[in-house]
């Protein structure tokens, strides 16, 4: 029972105790924590066009959340959702800028050819782990680098006239909605949010509801024992990191068709898809515990915008907290040890 209740209790418990160390780091640089996160609360729920604001902040790390999170499950370390994402976004707003089409076709595709194009950067790491053994992390990591260098040269020199934009999409490419902004007085709140959750339930139905997902799960705890059951160890290590990476795609085709509506350079990184390391740890690679754990930390990240705003806090004050988030879900191995011991206290 202590187990079963630990799973939920840890993540709650970090979440907790990542908040009120970083009241004590305010507290030791001579700012107020209660102002702090007073402002933060109205930045994400002080009237609509803050909560449509969040909930779209939100939509990418569910995705992104998804990606690690799927890997995780299945044996793999998917570091590389950055990359995969930017390759997807990129993607995305080509079919959104080069084709006319009716949108019940033209925005499905769209969406579609995203999550192809992260799912096909993933293959790489996929297939060098399946056929030679060389650690996704690595690969990863430098497709990553890869990943946003080639996009920028393709938006300069192929899409572009060196420009640092592209064309902003057709309007029947658009996950933006008249009917959400209106809802939240202006925001870019947009369908994107319907489709996170889509996929959340996807990855819940593979992984917990599959034949796929089972053997997915058994490569993942032991390669020699599904290999000796009659699994394809090579195949569900590329398929693994296909569908990891399909996730990632979807979460930049969500920003380049809903909240930015087109594809410019980049100067580094978005950050989402490092941000969805901690959303999965955190939501415990569970597909309704990555949904939670994106809404917390959406709504940090939109939130900590009004923070410098009201008081004169900066808002880097949340990556702090974000960070001992991470370092409590991450020490939670010592916080269950300190449950079990108390249980068994009480026990006696």
């Amino acid at each position: 029972m202590v187990k079963k209740m630990s799973g939920l209790f840890i993540p709650v418990l970090s979440v907790v105790l990542g908040l009120l160390a970083g009241a004590i780091i305010m507290l030791v640089s001579g700012y107020n924590p209660i102002d702090a996160y007073s402002a933060l609360l109205y930045g994400v729920f002080g009237d609509s066009y803050f909560l449509g604001e969040a909930i779209r902040t939100v939509t990418p790390y569910i995705l992104a959340g998804l990606a690690v999170a799927f890997a995780f499950r299945t044996g793999l370390f998917n570091i590389g959702v950055e990359g995969q994402l930017i390759v997807g976004w990129l993607a995305a707003v080509w079919v959104g800028t080069t084709f006319e089409l009716p949108m019940l076709i033209h925005l499905p595709l769209a969406i579609l050819v995203g999550g192809l194009a992260g799912a096909v950067w993933a293959f790489i790491p996929g297939l060098l782990k399946a056929k030679f053994r060389v650690h996704e992390v690595i690969v990863s990591i430098m497709l990553n680098y890869t990943a946003l260098h080639v996009t920028n040269y393709i938006i300069s020199y192929v899409l572009t006239d060196k420009l640092d934009k592209t064309n902003n999409i057709f309007a029947t490419a658009t996950l933006r909605s008249p009917f959400l902004s209106g809802l939240t007085d202006g925001s870019r709140l947009h369908w994107g949010i319907i489709v996170a959750i889509i996929c959340a339930i996807i990855m819940w139905f593979i992984l917990e509801k599959t034949t796929t997902g089972f053997e997915l799960k058994a490569v993942g705890f032991n390669q020699h024992a599904s290999e000796y059951a009659g699994m394809n160890v090579n195949r569900n290590i590329i398929m693994s990191m296909v569908i990891s990476g399909a996730f990632a795609g979807f979460a930049g085709a969500m920003e380049g068709l809903g909240t930015f509506g087109y594809a410019s350079i980049k100067g580094g990184f978005t950050g989402i898809g490092f941000d969805g390391i901690a959303v999965a740890l955190l939501g415990a690679n569970t597909a309704i515990g990555v949904v939670l754990a994106a809404f917390l930390f959406g709504g940090l990240k939109a939130g900590a915008l009004n923070i410098p705003v009201e008081t004169p806090i900066p808002n880097e004050i949340v990556d702090i907290v974000i960070a001992l988030i991470i370092f409590f879900v991450a020490s939670s191995y010592f916080i269950r040890w300190i449950l079990n011991r108390i249980n068994k206290k009480g026990v006696k």
